[in-house]
């Protein structure tokens, strides 16, 4: 197993279009410069009014399978 950190930085409105299935995978950057990309329904889990703002945790299954995501810091 492995993690993860991310940076995202997603307006109600982009947040939104995750949410209601309209895009399937967030791209995103990890925190080491990696390109990321996972499952949009996982942001049901942590987006918020203002949208995701903030470095996440993604907890990944040795084969690649996300199983968590947690906030771990604002960047607001």
């Amino acid at each position: 197993m492995m993690t993860l950190d991310v940076v995202l930085s997603l307006s109600p409105e982009a947040c939104r279009a995750y949410y209601e299935g309209r895009a399937e995978q967030v791209h995103a950057w990890s925190t080491d410069g990696r390109r990321v990309a996972f499952p949009a329904v996982a942001l049901r889990r942590v987006v918020t009014r203002e949208g995701a703002h903030g470095i996440y945790r993604l907890r990944v299954s040795d084969q690649g399978k996300l199983l968590e995501i947690t906030r771990q810091a604002d960047l607001r």
